[in-house]
């Protein structure tokens, strides 16, 4: 099953100040949502690593 705590490292899953949570930014239709939360799908398609200093430089 996926990683979980991949998420922390994408640099999709930035820190949304109004909501004061951290959340991913790309867009699901209900169909790739309904399996990422199910656990149906075995990696995120939509992953993208980069060390932390990539992921600060693009939350700034």
């Amino acid at each position: 099953m996926r990683d979980k705590s991949s998420c922390e490292f994408c640099l999709h899953y930035t820190f949304d100040e109004d909501s004061e949570c951290y959340s991913c930014e790309i867009d699901l239709d209900m169909d790739e949502y309904e399996r990422f939360v199910t656990d149906t799908v075995s990696d995120c398609p939509y992953y993208q690593g980069g060390d932390e200093y990539t992921i600060v430089r693009r939350q700034n």
